[in-house]
């Protein structure tokens, strides 16, 4: 029988840290005057009092070795059980919202998706909005850190964690999980800190600049207003597409440039296409809209720059007048949505790599049409690519494919319009946080969706984040079997 009490052991330990979290946002909401500070206190309460006897009742489970199974369960456990918790605020104050659209808008965070149900978010408690940038902050590479803290005490090295999540290159450069959480953490606080010194000099407020800089580099998306950077025009949009793009590239590669090698970096075949199919993207769309409009080229140049580099690296922020742009921007919006950012990252999407892969299954295969008695080898970065990696790829593209169609259809027998629909299981699968259609046209959210529809959203959010292949296995009864 499957084994619990590790996993309860380490989501408990994460449970406490959430909870010792929330008395960051209650601390600037008690020292702003703002009464929200009690549901903060009441929400740490909460939160650290189940983690705690979480932890206490499943301590035995010290020393034991964690095994597959249960670094799935670990995972999935994080993502989704966190954000019950995670949403507390959201019900005890703020908004006062219900459990649908509080646990909507944790998920969301806390999975880098980005989308949002609430309005009027220049007036909330500026603790609640800096609670929305420390969800998204968390959940891009935070709570990966602060289970590898907790996993060594498990008398395991880590690497299961990281390969569910993603990471299982970085065991090839650095010995010990350890190693790994330290590099990857020092990483991701050196550019959100660079990205917070920026959008202080281009004018943000101190609040909305760290709110935005947590949310930039995690690939979240979520904005202390509800015109998102259009409230920041100019260089602050600049700015932001620039560490968008920082913070959807390989983390791998930044650790190896901290430790003295840039050429990797420059050599990879992943960032080099991502930074010339987003090119590609953005001039396009920029020509077009200069041709088919009276708009002046800086403004378009600069607005299909910072929403399409948005999208392409799944973070989510908007500006200016782009999602009213007509439907050549929604079609290269759409396919490159799908396409995401680079492997390795905190953005999401089938990612470049995958589809780099993919590209070069076909053209093996036309090769063997040609001349079946050819071997046609697939190769990538100049290294043969196993079956295994193959038939996993396969297999992640039919999945996303296939849950793309069937939660669109889903969404519409709740009574989504199908343009709201496609974009909606879009925005949620894709991590990407931004929406198009007649239902989310309104306010730019997803408040008119029906509270069934937020929950296929919810797991379609889930999903995208954990890789879909990690739900589908919770499924299968040979998974709960000894």
């Amino acid at each position: 029988m499957l084994d619990l009490r590790p996993v309860g052991y380490i989501i408990g330990l994460m449970l406490a840290v959430l909870g010792a979290l929330m008395t960051v946002p209650m601390a600037v909401d008690a020292l702003a005057g703002n009464p929200n500070w009690w549901a903060f206190l009441e929400s740490a309460f909460i939160s650290g009092s189940a983690g705690v006897f979480l932890a206490l009742t499943n301590s035995n489970a010290l020393g034991r070795s964690l095994t597959l199974r249960q670094a799935f369960l670990v995972t999935v456990g994080i993502w989704a059980f966190l954000p019950l918790f995670g949403a507390l605020p959201f019900m005890l104050g703020g908004p006062r919202a219900g459990f649908t659209d509080a646990y909507f808008e944790a998920v969301s965070g806390i999975t880098t998706t980005g989308s949002t149900v609430f309005v009027g978010l220049d007036d909330f408690p500026p603790g609640l909005n800096l609670w929305r940038g420390m969800l998204n902050w968390t959940g891009g590479l935070g709570i990966a850190f602060l289970a590898m803290i907790f996993l060594p005490v498990m008398r395991v090295g880590g690497m299961q964690f990281f390969r569910t999540e993603g990471f299982d290159t970085l065991g090839k450069i650095l010995p010990r999980a350890a190693d790994i959480a330290r590099s990857l953490a020092q990483v991701y606080a050196g550019l959100t800190f660079a990205c917070l010194a920026v959008y202080l000099l281009v004018g943000m407020t101190p609040l909305d600049a760290v709110v935005n800089a947590m949310a930039t580099i995690a690939t979240g998306g979520f904005s202390p207003s509800d015109v998102s950077f259009g409230k920041y025009q100019g260089a602050g949009e600049y700015a932001g597409a620039l560490f968008m793009i920082l913070g959807s590239l390989p983390y791998i590669r930044y650790v190896q440039l901290v430790n003295g090698s840039a050429r990797p970096l420059w050599r990879d075949p992943q960032v080099r296409a991502y930074l010339r199919w987003t090119l590609y993207a953005v001039g396009s769309v920029t020509l077009w809209r200069i041709a088919t409009s009276d708009m002046a080229p800086e403004p378009a140049f600069r607005e299909a720059l910072f929403n399409l580099v948005s999208i392409i690296s799944s973070t989510g922020f908007f500006s200016g007048s782009f999602p009213g742009w007509g439907s050549y921007m929604m079609a290269v919006a759409f396919w490159i949505g799908i396409i995401g950012a680079c492997s390795g990252s905190s953005a999401a999407g089938l990612s470049v790599f995958r589809v780099q892969l993919m590209g070069q299954v076909v053209i093996a295969q036309i090769r063997r049409l040609h001349a079946p008695h050819r071997v046609a080898l697939v190769k990538y970065d100049g290294r043969s690519v196993d079956e295994d990696t193959l038939n996993a790829l396969v297999m992640y593209i039919y999945g996303y494919v296939v849950t793309l169609g069937v939660l669109t259809v889903l969404l519409t027998f709740f009574g989504v319009d199908m343009e709201s629909a496609l974009f909606g299981v879009w925005t949620s699968i894709g991590n990407i946080g931004y929406g198009f259609g007649p239902m989310v046209a309104r306010t730019g959210t997803f408040v008119d969706f029906p509270d069934a529809a937020k929950w296929v959203m919810i797991v379609a959010m889930l999903m995208g984040r954990l890789g879909l292949l990690s739900l589908f296995v919770l499924v299968l009864p040979r998974f709960w079997r000894s």
